[in-house]
């Protein structure tokens, strides 16, 4: 008897949660994922399969080349050597980093950037979090001006700050009379520039971590004895671990992705470059070896961290026996020492990570700057982003691109959100799972599992990019991969919403579609809005796909592509123009940051954050 009553009770729980409405809202978010996500990568999957290179290179022969993998390096990591400029020995050290081919060479990298990305982060995480110093929120702005989009430019810059006639080599050899010189470039400079880009993603993470702290657990362990470090390695780091986690999986799966440092630096030593430079031969019918396995690496790679550190994470323990509440982050005032640690190394540190951005405004404005400072002062260049037609109609495209993948968003993020955080059915959770993962994605497996499956099955239709140009696939790529940001400020806004106020609804007899357009989206306006807004940034300053996909037909093309021709096409004041539609974007990206922050008064949400 009991059986039958909950059988029953089951099937009335069924038929109330699964109304045609919330039917649709379900069929809509995984059928966009299954076209256009799962399947694109299942192509991916089995791409060495089916994009065997007429059977003479085999997904086993790219382990056994030396130019994917070798285990004896090859070049010298540093350079030194005595140059005699103006009556005067100057040391150059040159730092290249050695190369293990493409496949080693980008998980050293990505170790790498990760370790230091990792250090940086932690450290200014805990010093915003714990100490209360004058300057304090100069240095909390400066730390997250990193994350500010321009992509190719700021790596520029850095390359540029690192070059033998640049920033750094002028200050000692100049500034300080050594006879010195600091050259960094190639697979080292990559590691520096991406260091630089993402450690302000594992240092908002750790900050949020440190922030949720019990105050009570440190004041414990410190009435028991512990003081100083041995309070951060046994208490306030391991309680902070989910966030350095998150951060520092990101930081990695980015690394390996990342385009913009391997193109300013001109490093083709690398899977995302191999990768980029593949699809783009295959425009011509011609695969390089090894394209397709190499995207599966990348793709497996990047969802085995994803999934190691969820499942490391949910292996430990981190709850807080809390006194219950909010309560006050435990800020204090540093001593002397502190005080000069701050000052004399954290700040100047985290405003060097700065200038990667200032120096993109510096090359907008500047006419030229050919030695280590800038000369002179113009305008041509933020006028050549109207006046130029090829660059003008990349703007348009990328706007264009961006309002309709906005349409998709929008309607994908509320329907999975409001199921996730309504329906009461087995299964949800895996379409939580679902529509927060392609944050997870490389953008670059996406770009290749596009190209794959559509213009092998769904050759000479619309959705074949050498048949219609990639509008269409650049619009279903921007709005699968920047969906996460507007799904999760519209489920944050659902929690806020008292499920009582629908049932309520119901219960007066109002239907679900109209409780949903009467009550629920208007009480969650304003996180539907602030979400979309976050997506649109996003959507313009995508790169991995635009750059992959957008060259198959250059009048469709979007900005961020137009910025990686002005950049490795070598075009006369390249770098100039890319650091001025930089400018564009940043400008949008800082009202967009503004209209979040101060008018809907939500939360800006970064990558990973």
């Amino acid at each position: 008897m009991k059986l039958r009553i909950n059988v029953k009770g089951g099937i009335r729980r069924l038929k109330f949660y699964l109304d045609p409405v919330i039917t649709i809202q379900i069929l809509i978010p995984i059928s966009i994922f299954l076209l256009f996500f799962i399947i694109p990568l299942g192509v991916v999957v089995f791409s060495p399969i089916l994009y065997a290179e007429a059977g003479a290179y085999s997904p086993i022969d790219v382990f056994k080349d030396p130019k994917f993998i070798s285990f004896k390096p090859v070049g010298s990591p540093i350079i030194i050597r005595d140059l005699h400029i103006d009556n005067r020995t100057i040391t150059r050290i040159t730092v290249l980093g050695a190369s293990y081919g493409i496949i080693l060479n980008s998980l050293i990298n990505a170790s790498i950037v990760t370790v230091g990305a990792t250090f940086l982060g932690v450290i200014v995480a805990f010093i915003l979090a714990r100490y209360n110093f004058p300057g304090r929120t100069i240095l909390r702005i400066l730390a997250t001006v990193p994350l500010l989009i321009t992509p190719f430019i700021n790596a520029y810059v850095v390359r540029k700050i690192f070059s033998y006639n640049g920033l750094i080599s002028w200050f000692i050899s100049d500034i300080l009379d050594l006879p010195y010189q600091i050259h960094i470039d190639k697979l080292a400079g990559v590691a520096i520039a991406q260091i630089m880009t993402f450690y302000p993603i594992v240092y908002l993470n750790v900050f949020a971590s440190i922030c949720n702290i019990d105050p009570s657990l440190e004041e414990q362990a410190e009435n028991l004895g512990a003081k100083g470090f041995r309070l951060f390695r046994t208490v306030t780091l391991p309680l902070s671990l989910p966030g350095l986690a998150a951060g520092a999986a990101i930081v990695f799966i980015f690394s390996l992705e990342d385009l913009g440092a391997p193109i300013a630096f001109r490093e083709r030593r690398l899977m995302s470059m191999y990768i980029f430079e593949g699809i783009r031969a295959a425009y011509a019918g011609e695969i390089l070896p090894g394209t397709a396995t190499l995207a599966l690496i990348l793709l497996m790679i990047a969802l085995a961290v994803f999934i190691g550190i969820k499942k490391y994470v949910s292996l430990k323990q981190y709850a807080m026996l809390s006194r219950g509440g909010r309560w006050r982050p435990r800020l204090r005032r540093p001593g002397i020492k502190g005080l000069m640690v701050i000052y004399l190394v954290i700040f100047p540190l985290v405003a060097f990570t700065a200038l990667p951005q200032i120096g993109v405004f510096v090359f907008t404005f500047s006419e030229k700057w050919a030695g280590p400072l800038p000369e002179g002062f113009t305008l041509k260049y933020i006028t050549e982003i109207v006046a130029n037609p090829d660059v003008s109609r990349a703007v348009v495209n990328s706007l264009t691109y961006s309002f309709i993948a906005l349409l998709l968003i929008v309607l994908t993020g509320v329907s999975a959100s409001y199921v996730v955080s309504r329906a009461r059915i087995f299964g949800v959770e895996l379409l939580d799972v679902l529509i927060t993962s392609p944050i997870a994605i490389p953008g670059l497996a996406i770009a290749a599992g596009y190209f794959m499956f559509f213009t092998k099955f769904f050759k000479y239709t619309s959705l074949d990019p050498f048949t219609t140009g990639p509008a269409i696939l650049l619009i279903l790529a921007y709005s699968i991969r920047r969906l996460p940001f507007t799904a999760r400020a519209v489920f944050a806004g659902l929690q806020q919403v008292h499920v009582a106020l629908e049932e309520a609804s119901l219960n007066l007899g109002a239907g679900r579609f109209k409780t949903l357009r009467s009550i629920v989206l208007p009480l969650i306006g304003l996180n539907v809005l602030s979400g979309a807004l976050v997506s649109f940034v996003y959507c313009m300053s995508e790169t991995s796909v635009s750059v992959t996909l957008g060259g198959i037909e250059p009048s469709q093309a979007p900005i961020t592509y137009m910025m990686y021709e002005y950049m490795w096409g070598g075009k006369v004041w390249g770098p100039h123009l890319v650091a001025a539609l930089g400018v564009l974007l940043i400008t949008i990206q800082l009202i967009v940051i503004i209209i979040v922050n101060l008018v809907l008064k939500q939360r800006y949400a970064y990558i990973g954050v």
